[in-house]
């Protein structure tokens, strides 16, 4: 109760130092905050220089002690004999105040310059957004393509503990070239989402996509899967190459490869024909009525799985749903481990149906799809598109037989799904529509906190004003 009682009073200086005083005061104000982790060490600091200040003088023989306590009641007779003692008393505590204070603002000052040379931040907010990014919740999101990537770019300024697991079936453009040259499994959807965790996002997004327009061999690939491909090499296999490229980025959490097989999807087709290739499927421009994949049952990476086992959040999609989402549902340890795992689970449906994959689909048929691929129920909820695009984006996207996803509620409540209606759509100025990366994870964050598991999490890593306010 006294901890809350102190939290609630340290809200409330902290607005009114808002109000009342200047920024600078502000910013001190900031070094108190609680869990920065600051004051304890400052106090253990205070009490090492009093400490060893005493074995000194108790080692010679106290003698120190005595002339120094002389000394100040000599200074100060002298100065209440001059100065009411009134007046001397508080005009010395204060110049001493001044004193620590522009002392310790220095020291802060010349540490920023080193950490934060631009200076467009203060030291103390670049501290509290880690504190708060690292004690966020466990999120762990299953997917691929661009819909992955859009999702991650919104999660990292909620937490920081964030695992990625992401498909690896892709077989065309430049991963289908570098792994039909390189034998190494196909990098595009783990270069999108490595740019898209990256604190400099933007740079690392413009530099990742850059395609080589000219050159022998080189046209057409990106510079990302290059990178990808090159520490593939170096580092002997994609989960190494991974994980020292996340470092070389410094991204917030982790991107996983759902296994590390060369794995090849296949589907059949209502017309009876068998679809090999995931870069086919689409092409084919068949209903989809069975997926699989080669080897059968390939296995987990041992990493994605403790990631499952530790999560606090799992989140599935958005992205294609037979090329992005299913095909890491078909790696059997990754859908048990989702199963069993009793933490908010939901899945976030597609906007627009897609052509050759989900033409004519429901939200239902979405839910549908996946328990049939993985032979269980694995999410309790579904995030649907709340408001309908423009006439502009309709006629567009009706063009190439695409439409948007219509909720039949009564089956989705029949496939036993909870229902999250919200508008987390960004059109442009084309028509194109795509979630919106901040609407998007604040509805996730949202909706995680108003589970009983997901309230007392958001509590204990943010505080009462969570970060979904």
């Amino acid at each position: 109760m006294s901890i809350g009682f102190l939290r609630q009073a340290f809200n409330v200086m902290q607005q009114q130092s808002r109000r009342r005083t200047p920024r600078r005061v502000n910013q001190w104000f900031k070094w108190l905050s609680p869990g920065l982790s600051v004051k304890r060490w400052f106090l253990m600091s205070m009490a090492g220089v009093v400490l060893a200040s005493l074995g000194f003088a108790i080692w010679s023989g106290l003698t120190p002690i005595f002339w120094v306590l002389e000394l100040v009641r000599g200074v100060l007779s002298l100065i209440t004999d001059i100065i009411p003692y009134y007046i001397s008393g508080p005009v010395v505590m204060i110049g001493g105040l001044l004193l620590l204070l522009w002392g310790q603002t220095r020291t802060v000052s010349s540490i920023t310059k080193v950490l934060k040379p631009e200076g467009n931040q203060e030291l103390v907010d670049v501290l509290l957004a880690h504190r708060r990014l690292y004690r966020g919740p466990k999120i762990v999101v299953i997917g691929g393509g661009t819909g992955l990537s859009t999702l991650l770019r919104g999660l990292k300024n909620y937490s920081a503990n964030i695992t990625a697991i992401v498909t690896v079936a892709d077989d065309g453009g430049s991963s289908g070239r570098l792994r039909q040259e390189f034998g190494v499994l196909p990098p595009g959807d783990i270069r999108n989402c490595l740019a898209a965790l990256a604190d400099e996002e933007k740079l690392l997004t413009e530099l990742f996509q850059y395609r080589f327009s000219a050159g022998d061999g080189l046209t057409g690939h990106s510079f990302g899967n290059l990178f990808l491909t090159a520490m593939s090499e170096i580092t002997g296999d994609l989960e190494r190459a991974v994980a020292a490229s996340s470092k070389v980025l410094a991204i917030r959490g982790q991107v996983l490869p759902a296994t590390l097989s060369d794995v090849r999807l296949w589907a059949e087709l209502a017309d009876g024909r068998r679809i090999q290739g995931e870069s086919n499927i689409t092409k084919a421009g068949g209903k989809v009525v069975k997926i699989g994949c080669t080897p059968v049952n390939p296995p987990a990476l041992p990493a994605a799985i403790r990631a499952i086992k530790d999560a606090d959040y799992i989140i599935m999609g958005p992205g294609s749903l037979y090329t992005s989402v299913i095909p890491n549902l078909l790696v059997p340890e990754i859908a048990t481990a989702i199963a069993a795992k009793s933490v908010p689970k939901i899945y976030v449906c597609n906007i627009m149906t897609q052509p050759g994959e989900t033409e004519g689909y429901t939200v239902a048929n979405h839910i549908q799809s996946i328990d049939k691929a993985c032979g269980q129920q694995l999410f309790d909820a579904v995030l649907v598109h709340k408001k309908s695009p423009t006439a502009r984006a309709l006629i567009r996207y009706a063009k190439e037989n695409s439409h948007p996803v219509f909720l039949d509620r009564e089956e989705v409540t029949l496939c036993g799904r909870r229902i999250v209606l919200a508008n987390v759509m960004s059109e442009d100025e084309t028509g194109c529509v795509r979630h919106d990366h901040q609407r998007l994870a604040q509805v996730l964050i949202r909706w995680y906190g108003g589970t009983p598991k997901g309230m007392g999490k958001l509590y204990k890593f943010f505080g009462k004003e969570s970060a979904i306010n």
